[in-house]
Formats: structure tokens, C-alpha cells, sequence
């Protein structure tokens, strides 16, 4: 009954085109992809307890005020990234009422009201890591959560941009999907392994002497080795992909995301060696979590044109001579 009454308010808005969907579940994956790269300049700028309550900045208030305890650029920073949250909250709000209103079929309607969801366990995650004092392990769920929501923003873009009354067309062999599926997999050992160097490594979020935030007492190497590791199994898998999907022939869309998803690879290995002899950078782990949302992103995308939906063209009817 309250969705039936929902769907009749939405039938009030425009009919958003095909061209409108498509822009604005890219404006739903560059989102969460974003929150992420904020989160981390929020880290790696100490800034994580800028706004030291949650859902308030400070004890009764929802934005900075001018203590002496936290410095204004602190306050600043973290604010900004909690602001963020509004245009993935609009965003992820703006994609359900284009589909719904477009009456796209159950699979697109699922995945879209998977953002606003997701935006909203990604807030709780979000106020308990501030409430724990960016406890580790906190700060690892909180990104390991916004990669899944780029993966399954970029499958949602995927979906929208196929026909409703197309039919499901498998463009190469299962165990070819399998593979990718595995690959997938592959990558989020990789994201766990670099939450955890992460959180044994330099940049805590907050620097305080009164409060030092507690660290994973890992040594450091072992887990950097742990994590370059599962990257070149990643690696590995793709390249077994790469030939997999050459011996049976793929399509230009399939053969276009497979090379964005190397080269993005091998370009986020780069960062990683790099950060491992200047001594992690803050520059460099930003940029280094934007990759890893690039990597998730081109992953997903890769897995989902193996299995689309294609318009079949209506055979002619050949008509009988007239006489």
C-alpha cells in the first residue's frame, strides 16, 4: 500500500530519457568512488575526529565551532567529507525515482534501492568509527563498505543501460564467468589486505597524545608482502582471463573493459611500490584508494557485459506474391 502510494507521487515527475538514467547512475558510482577518496585525505590529514560526535560535529551542534582543542583545518576537512554524504544521499535518491518513475523492470529497481540503503549502513558505519575513536578495524569495514557500493553501483549502471524487453544473451562460456567471478573475489582479498597495512601503518586519522588511536600491532612488512601478494594473484587471474576470453572470441565492449581493467591494475601496482619507498606518502595513499575504486569499478564492469540483455531484431514476414 505505501509503495502503491509512493509510485503514484513519483508518476507526477517527468519521464526521465534513457540519456537521463545512464547520467545519473554515473553520478551515483563517481559519488560513492569519491566519498571514499575523501575518507581517505580525512586520514591521512589527521582529520578524523575534526568533528570528534556523531550525527553532531560537537555536542550540540551539527557544524565546526571554534574550539582550541581541535584545529580549524581539522574541523574543516572532516566536515567536508561529512557534507559529501548529502550528494551520495541525493544521488542514490535521484537514480530510484528515475527508475521507478521510468517503471524499469525488478532487477534495475533492486539494485537502485540498494544505494540509498547502502548509503545509509555506509552513515552508521561511519558515526561508529567516530564514536570508537577510529578503531582500526572500524576505519577497514568502512572502506571495504564503500567498495562493495561502487561495485554494485557500476552493475546498476550496467543494467540500466540494457532493454527491458531484451533477452538474457551469455557472451562467453560459464567458466569463463567463473573466472572473473573468482577474480572478483581475488580483489577483495587485495582491498582487506590494504585496510590492514593501513591500519598498521602511519597514518592513525588523528594525531592526539591524550587519546592515541589504536593501531593493528602487525608488523608492517609482513602485512605489505601479505597484501603485494594477493595482488599478483589478482593479476595472475586476469591475464589467465585475458587469454581465456581470446580463445573463444569477445566482443569489442568486452575486449575495451578487459584493457581498462589491466592498465588500471598495473597502474595501482605502480602506486603501491612507489608508496613503499618513500615511506607512504599522504599524498600517494589517496590516490592509492581512488585506484582501488577504479580497480573495483573496471571489475565490475567487466563481469557485467558477460551477461546482457540484447534487442532481437523481429525476423521479416515474408509476404505471398499478389496475383
Amino acid at each position: 500500500m505505501l509503495y502503491r502510494a509512493f509510485v503514484g507521487l513519483v508518476d507526477r515527475l517527468p519521464l526521465p530519457s534513457l540519456r537521463v538514467q545512464r547520467l545519473i547512475a554515473i553520478a551515483v558510482i563517481l559519488s560513492q568512488a569519491g566519498i571514499s577518496v575523501t575518507g581517505a585525505i580525512v586520514r591521512v590529514t589527521a582529520s578524523g575526529l575534526g568533528c570528534p560526535t556523531w550525527p553532531q560535529c560537537f555536542p550540540g551542534s551539527f557544524t565546526p565551532i571554534g574550539v582550541s582543542e581541535v584545529p580549524v583545518l581539522h574541523q574543516t576537512v572532516e566536515f567536508g567529507n561529512r557534507l559529501l554524504t548529502f550528494v551520495v544521499t541525493l544521488c542514490a535518491a535521484l537514480i530510484v525515482l528515475a527508475v521507478v518513475r521510468a517503471r524499469r523492470r525488478k532487477e534495475v529497481l533492486v539494485y537502485a534501492w540498494l544505494m540509498p540503503g547502502g548509503t545509509v549502513v555506509q552513515a552508521v558505519i561511519g558515526g561508529i568509527t567516530v564514536r570508537t575513536g577510529l578503531l582500526w578495524w572500524t576505519v577497514a569495514v568502512h572502506l571495504l563498505a564503500s567498495m562493495a557500493m561502487v561495485w554494485l553501483a557500476v552493475v546498476l549502471y550496467a543494467k540500466i543501460s540494457q532493454p527491458d524487453d531484451g533477452i538474457e544473451t551469455v557472451q562467453v562460456p560459464a567458466p569463463l564467468r567463473w573466472l572473473t567471478a573468482l577474480s572478483g573475489v581475488a580483489l577483495a582479498g587485495v582491498l582487506i589486505a590494504g585496510t590492514l597495512v593501513t591500519a598498521a601503518g602511519p597514518h592513525a586519522g588523528d594525531k592526539s597524545i591524550d587519546r592515541p588511536v589504536e593501531r593493528l600491532e602487525v608488523e608492517i612488512v609482513t602485512l605489505v608482502h601479505l597484501h603485494s601478494q594477493l595482488l599478483i594473484g589478482y593479476l595472475a587471474l586476469l591475464i589467465g582471463l585475458a587469454f581465456g576470453l581470446y580463445a573463444v572470441g569477445i566482443s569489442a565492449a568486452v575486449r575495451k573493459r578487459l584493457f581498462v581493467l589491466l592498465g588500471l591494475v598495473l597502474a595501482q601496482a605502480l602506486v603501491g611500490i612507489v608508496q613503499y619507498f618513500t615511506d607512504v606518502p599522504a599524498a600517494l595513499v589517496a590516490i592509492h584508494v581512488g585506484g582501488a575504486a577504479a580497480c573495483t569499478a573496471a571489475t565490475a564492469a567487466l563481469w557485467a557485459s558477460l551477461r546482457t540483455r540484447e534487442e532481437i531484431d523481429a525476423p521479416a514476414v515474408s509476404q505471398a506474391p499478389v496475383h
